[in-house]
């Protein structure tokens, strides 16, 4: 990847001539199944983009109330949007499609705020990296559809869907009407994302990215790390995976109260609230290993490109001799 990098032919992204770049997203594209894409800096910019295209001045965009959008981008829909988030129950990883129709109702019949988005999130993190079903996309695109809902995917982990699926991610995708995607999590590149819609849209996004500072010179040089990721780095998410299984046995093994079931462990996010989590985090500190929590009382291990098996083997042995 750094050779790639070293190596890429790179012009001026900002007037759209660096030809990685566009390689790049012309890549992404066609592995999602939209017309086009634009390399974002993060995925936090891309799904604030979205937010920007798809929300309707004076309108609701529902989402999950554990997701991204909402609780991990520093509050940004409430200075990038025109629109406001209207939240829903996700605890089981999904916006639920009667909770969509739900808010479309309200919208239209009892004077509240009319819907004009939906953002899921797919693997939805706090869940613990749940992957939402085909049915289930296919309920949410029913209501949304016949409503005129545009739906944004954070898919920041799509292809660690699409490996624990084996359904492709352009199938996984097809109900979005933009889709945002991470090359800098389990994919392992240094840093980027990329927003794929149709042309018209991905034309639009350039210019709020620009309005958001997210225009690059020379980006081929990262961009070249982005395409070493998707060629290279999306079949072997399933080791992460399968890493990941292991620290949930051990979880379980020591906790059985936080309710981790390995047999349903489907990616590379593990979430539960042990007894002491400051405890926790310091015992495993000691032993080497860096974990961190996501909400109060919720310790999050995650595995990715540089967790081998020699760290969860590690970690494993730290879970175990956990004092509390």
């Amino acid at each position: 990847m750094r050779r790639a990098m070293a190596d890429a032919e790179v012009g001026d992204d900002g007037y759209g001539e660096d030809p990685t770049v566009r390689a790049l997203e012309e890549r992404f594209a066609a592995r999602v199944g939209k017309a086009a894409a634009v390399f974002v800096p993060s995925g936090t910019m891309g799904n604030q983009i979205a937010l920007r295209l798809l929300g309707v001045p004076g309108t609701a965009v529902v989402a999950g109330a554990g997701a991204h959008v909402v609780r991990y981008e520093q509050g940004a829909a409430g200075t990038n949007s025109w629109s406001q988030l209207l939240t829903v129950d996700d605890t089981d990883g999904t916006v639920p499609a009667p909770a969509l129709a739900a808010a479309i109702e309200a919208g239209v019949e009892h004077h509240q705020p009319r819907v004009s988005a939906v953002c899921i999130e797919n693997t939805h993190m706090p869940s613990g990296g749940t992957v939402w079903s085909l049915d289930r996309l296919a309920a949410l695109a029913a209501v949304a559809g016949p409503a005129g809902v545009a739906v944004h995917l954070d898919g920041a982990r799509l292809f660690n869907a699409e490996v624990a699926t084996g359904v492709p991610a352009a199938e996984l995708a097809a109900c979005a009407t933009t889709v945002m995607c991470c090359l800098s999590k389990g994919l392992g590149a240094p840093v980027g994302s990329l927003l794929a819609g149709t042309a018209e849209l991905i034309d639009a996004a350039r210019g709020e990215r620009k309005r958001l500072g997210g225009a690059m010179r020379q980006a081929g040089v990262v961009a070249a790390a982005g395409l070493v990721a998707l060629d290279h780095n999306v079949e072997r998410l399933a080791d992460d995976h399968a890493r990941a299984r292991r620290l949930v046995e051990a979880v379980a093994a020591r906790w059985p109260a936080c309710g981790l079931e390995p047999t349903t462990a489907a990616t590379n996010v593990v979430v539960f609230a042990p007894p002491d989590p400051a405890g926790l985090l310091a015992h495993l500190a000691a032993a080497d290993v860096r974990a961190a929590t996501i909400a109060v009382g919720v310790v999050r291990l995650v595995t990715h490109l540089d967790v081998d098996d020699a760290a969860i083997d590690r970690t494993v042995a730290a879970l175990r001799s956990s004092p509390s």
